[in-house]
């Protein structure tokens, strides 16, 4: 059975590979709206289940592509409607949660939804060229990968405004830096996949979010759909992030959020909050469509769904695993809209401080799920480590050293 650029002429051959790109999407809807569940461990996952689905890999490489992609189009939505702290802590929010406070959630889910979609436009004609000069450039970027990685680090830390953020994105950095190479190297016995990324992550960036959103009054109601800024100003950050996502894609340890603040640090003017979240959005959609590139041309999986991809011996059909992309996309692009809105509608109506002490319990038992008694305490510590860029009034983006510090070391 040929599987490859063939799958289009053939009626009864599409249908069944997009049998597999439906059934992948279904697995991204389950794990983008799960709070907590990063999309590497649930990468993770899908490797280690691979090898039980009955069909082609190629077919099973395009289900977990499609799942990968609906998770980036989805998982702004928990992220959105859980961790809104009270107005007074508006300052010290996300962007996302910004806009939440000020009633126009529904305007952030869409403006996310247009970041992702624009960026799989953009990012798609893009990759051959970035991935030409990528494999120029690569030996170079290898031999001096420490100084790459800490002039990113270092402009992010000039972006804070103030001393103390200064010093708070410092002392973020450094102690997320030695806490991942204190833990990134751990091989715990676990229920479902020994990794630690699950406890770290769900430590660092969600415990302490809801942590402080315990106190506040949940979302408030939100008003009209209306997107409030003009098309230009949607289609310039949904460019930067999907030219930023080839950042993300080839350079180990950079976040979607690190590359998003460098994207519109060289956008004219300002976008605010509404840029963030359509760059962001941008970058996490445009990573998976380079870092495919970047496993193709460089044998180098940038991503966990790609790692996934490569362990499951996918074989790497470009046109096939490219229309699984985009049809994954436009799957994610609706379901933004329909399931976004219902979830902040219901999330609405709940006691907040209650479903915050469950979204809480459910981040310990993915940790323990992830990496056993050991990821508990990985956890416990990492929500400790996460509060500090908050404390400071710093970008809680400066606690990726907890990934950049380990891989400029392993380079040096």
């Amino acid at each position: 059975m040929d599987l490859g650029v063939t799958i289009s002429t053939d009626p009864a051959l599409a249908l069944y590979a997009l049998t597999f790109v439906l059934g992948g999407a279904l697995l991204g809807t389950l794990s983008g709206l799960t709070p907590g569940l990063h999309a590497n461990n649930f990468a993770l996952l899908l490797a280690g289940a691979a090898p039980l689905v009955p069909g082609p890999p190629l077919l099973v490489g395009a289900a977990m592509l499609s799942a990968g992609v609906v998770h980036t189009f989805l998982d702004v939505v928990p992220a959105l409607a859980l961790g809104v702290p009270d107005a007074e802590m508006a300052v010290a929010a996300l962007p996302g949660h910004r806009l939440v406070l000020e009633g126009r959630g529904y305007e952030a889910l869409r403006l996310s939804a247009m970041g992702s979609a624009l960026a799989v436009v953009f990012a798609v004609p893009l990759a051959v060229p970035m991935t030409f000069l990528m494999i120029k450039a690569w030996p170079t970027l290898a031999a001096n990968m420490p100084l790459v990685l800490g002039t990113v680090v270092a402009i992010m830390l000039l972006t804070e405004n103030s001393l103390s953020g200064f010093a708070g994105g410092v002392l973020a950095f450094g102690i997320s830096a030695l806490l991942g190479m204190a833990t990134l190297d751990l091989d715990p016995a676990a229920p479902l996949y020994g990794d630690v990324l699950a406890p770290l992550f769900a430590g660092l960036f969600g415990a302490p979010i809801l942590i402080d959103a315990m106190g506040g009054s949940g979302i408030p109601e939100q008003t009209d759909k209306t997107i409030t800024i003009p098309r230009r100003a949607v289609l310039l950050p949904a460019a930067a992030g999907a030219l930023a996502g080839a950042v993300v894609g080839y350079l180990p340890g950079v976040s979607s959020a690190i590359a998003a603040v460098l994207a519109l640090l060289a956008l004219p003017g300002s976008s605010g909050d509404r840029g963030f979240v359509i760059a962001t959005s941008g970058v996490n959609t445009a990573n998976t469509i380079f870092a495919l590139f970047a496993l193709v041309a460089l044998g180098a999986p940038r991503t966990g769904v790609l790692v996934a991809v490569e362990r499951a011996e996918v074989p790497l059909n470009l046109p096939v695993l490219l229309s699984a992309v985009a049809i994954a996309a436009a799957i994610g692009f609706v379901l933004v809209l329909v399931v976004g809105d219902w979830y902040l509608r219901v999330i609405g109506t709940v006691d907040y401080a209650k479903l915050c002490v469950v979204v809480l319990t459910l981040l310990v038992v993915l940790s323990y799920a992830f990496a056993g008694a050991i990821g508990i305490v990985v956890f416990l510590v990492s929500a400790l480590v996460g509060f500090i860029p908050v404390r400071f009034g710093a970008n809680r983006v400066h606690l990726m050293g907890v990934l950049i510090g380990p891989i400029a070391l392993w380079y040096y």
